[in-house]
């Protein structure tokens, strides 16, 4: 098939991008390289330079016959969105919109979507599934969650066929060893420890110590890249093979505290992190974990890689070289 993934020069996108031409589909890249990184663009597929808000662009990749579209072109530092919502509005918002335009002018009714699990906010109560409230602290969960709502409207005025993944914590990098560039500005944990290990930050803050987990520090739910790629392959087949729509969770029901990661970290790697006890930050939830039960049976799918280990080990060479 022909396919169109915006944003797939970014992180997560490159790597179903890979997954994709693995599986022998034509692929067409459209970004804008903000985020992107040019030596992790997969050889087989076709870039275009450019962005999902100006037309032009988006015709020039819709003339190639496109069959299905997968979306992760998006501003996503929830931090900044706060600081700037002008901006996420744009890029997140308009940009889906413009983009929905775009599939119903060249007849593509069929779309995977780059949700996330900030959608839902301070957790109610665990794990989390998809009949969770959905009540976002930032603006980029907010983004998200109006580009859901939007895409349930297409679907039922204009006969869109969407699957919405809901990614909690994405983290590690191909288990083949493709991917050559780290990811632009990371905001997580795990890169932030590997960039602490690779001697290019001083010190981490460990925001909090004083939470009610067995150590006290946070505990968040981590999902290998990879184990996302396989899914968005498998809700492609699904929407392609149902004709329904899609909202799913895509997680391990399976938490890790900070202080679990750094010393996973430093035993794996044989090196120490360096960091501080910092006060709470507002906002941050004392435990999340998903409830990826649905995607299980929908799908067919699990996580088979988001060890501490494996994501650990597929990360310390992009770090350590």
């Amino acid at each position: 098939m022909k396919i169109l993934v915006t944003g797939g020069a970014g992180y997560i996108g490159s790597h179903v991008v890979f997954e994709l031409c693995d599986k022998g589909h034509d692929v067409v890249i459209i970004d804008n390289m903000s985020s992107g990184c040019e030596e992790n663009i997969d050889s087989r597929c076709e870039i275009i330079y450019g962005n999902i808000n100006n037309n032009s662009d988006l015709n020039r990749a819709f003339k190639n016959s496109i069959d299905i579209v997968f979306h992760f072109a998006a501003s996503k530092a929830p931090g900044e969105s706060m600081l700037n919502p002008a901006l996420y509005s744009k890029n997140n918002i308009s940009g889906t919109l413009n983009l929905l335009g775009k599939m119903l002018e060249y007849e593509v009714r069929s779309i995977v979507f780059s949700s996330t699990a900030a959608l839902y906010g301070i957790p109610e109560y665990l794990p989390i599934d998809e009949k969770h409230p959905t009540n976002p602290i930032n603006y980029y969960g907010y983004t998200k969650l109006v580009i859901e709502q939007n895409l349930n409207w297409y679907s039922k005025l204009k006969g869109i066929n969407y699957a919405a993944l809901r990614y909690f914590n994405a983290t590690g990098y191909d288990i083949n060893g493709r991917i050559k560039g780290r990811e632009v500005n990371p905001q997580n944990l795990f890169p932030v420890v590997m960039e602490n290990l690779a001697g290019k930050r001083e010190s981490i803050s460990v925001f909090g110590n004083d939470y009610n987990t067995q150590d006290g520090t946070c505990i968040r739910d981590y999902i290998h890249v990879n184990d996302l790629a396989t899914a968005h392959l498998r809700a492609m087949e699904y929407l392609l093979s149902e004709k329904k729509n899609l909202v799913v969770n895509l997680g391990t029901g399976r938490g890790y505290s900070v202080l679990e990661v750094i010393n996973a970290a430093m035993e794996i790697s044989g090196l120490d992190v360096k960091y501080k006890f910092a006060e709470r930050r507002e906002g941050d939830a004392e435990n999340v974990i998903a409830s990826s039960s649905l995607a299980n049976n929908l799908l067919g799918w699990t996580a088979k890689y988001s060890s501490l280990e494996t994501i650990i080990k597929t990360m310390l060479p992009l770090y350590l070289k």
